[in-house]
């Protein structure tokens, strides 16, 4: 079973001409609809002040929260707020924490977090590249509020999720594993970033890396070091901007690129993680290739797709394990 979970609040996030707009979300909602998966999204509740918290400096929130209530505007040349924006990076956030709560209590096996604004480059104290609360941020502290400790975090975003990885790297029971574009925005995730213990795993790719580079690094890299790891739960930071149909960027992923690393995620749950994941969207924004790719993704952790016995193994078989990452 699967988890839909939405924040309505997103609407009002929006700025004029900005590629971060409501019509993502409407996209991924139409799709859904318009495929045999039968899902509903249910509307999440703001997310504990106390858990925010734990992953941003009070000081910082009050100040985005007098921003929105002073009419909103830019707070640098990319990432915006409006009188509504901080309702809805809450509800956010608020997903992730019921979609946590959803699957380590059992009630499902995979939550889906269809929200915005993204939350990946959110810094403990600074907004940056779209984002004002880090979501799956806050998901690592709902996780540990239901006592789980080893949490896996797989971001496979077009950009490196800075915020991500600066607010956890120094704890050892957080692994962060990312495959972006590189050089490439915010400037960070080189492949010698490994953390302090060693829990940071970048694999940067180069303009034009299509399903080969991007699959074999998640295969052949990543894959090895989460099994070392062995974590007891895996958040997704599922951003859709890598592919090849994407205004914003440079890699060439296809829509069923990411259905095939959908079916190494699930491999992964299922091998460590008892079948647990919880997904939260990022960037993407080319409307119909968002539309497709969750859809894919969703297919795959619903068992609408057709798996094999070993998922794991899967890409291997289609020939990506051949290709080097870039």
């Amino acid at each position: 079973m699967i988890a839909l979970l939405a924040n309505p609040e997103q609407a009002g996030h929006r700025a004029e001409g900005h590629p971060e707009r409501p019509e993502r979300v409407t996209a991924i909602i139409e799709a859904i609809k318009a495929s045999d998966l039968g899902l509903k999204p249910r509307v999440a509740q703001p997310a504990p002040e106390e858990m925010i918290h734990r992953v941003h400096d009070p000081s910082y929130v009050t100040t985005l929260d007098r921003a929105a209530a002073s009419g909103g505007g830019y707070l640098d040349p990319d990432t915006y707020i409006t009188p509504v924006s901080m309702l809805a990076a809450r509800t956010a956030a608020g997903a992730l924490v019921e979609g946590v709560q959803q699957v380590v209590d059992g009630r499902v096996h995979h939550a889906f977090a269809v929200v915005r604004p993204p939350g990946h480059h959110a810094e403990h104290a600074r907004a940056m590249g779209f984002c004002l609360i880090n979501n799956v941020g806050i998901g690592i502290v709902a996780a540990r509020a239901r006592s789980i400790r080893r949490i896996a975090v797989l971001d496979f975003d077009v950009h490196h999720g800075n915020g991500t990885q600066h607010s956890f790297e120094a704890d050892a029971e957080v692994f962060y594993a990312s495959t972006h574009q590189y050089p490439f925005y915010p400037g960070t995730g080189s492949a010698a970033e490994r953390g302090p213990h060693g829990n940071v795993l970048n694999v940067p790719l180069g303009s034009g890396s299509g399903d080969r580079a991007f699959l074999g690094a998640w295969e052949k890299k990543i894959g090895p070091a989460l099994s070392s790891f062995r974590p007891e739960l895996l958040l997704v930071s599922a951003g859709f901007d890598a592919h090849r149909d994407d205004p914003l960027a440079g890699l060439e992923v296809t829509t069923d690129g990411y259905r095939e690393l959908a079916r190494l995620i699930n491999g992964w749950a299922m091998a460590y993680c008892r079948g647990r994941s919880v997904w939260a969207l990022e960037g993407g924004y080319d409307l119909r290739a968002l539309g497709e790719s969750v859809v894919a993704c969703l297919e795959v952790l619903a068992g609408a797709a057709t798996q094999r016995d070993d998922p794991v193994d899967s890409a291997a078989d289609r020939g990506y394990n051949s290709g080097s990452p870039d």
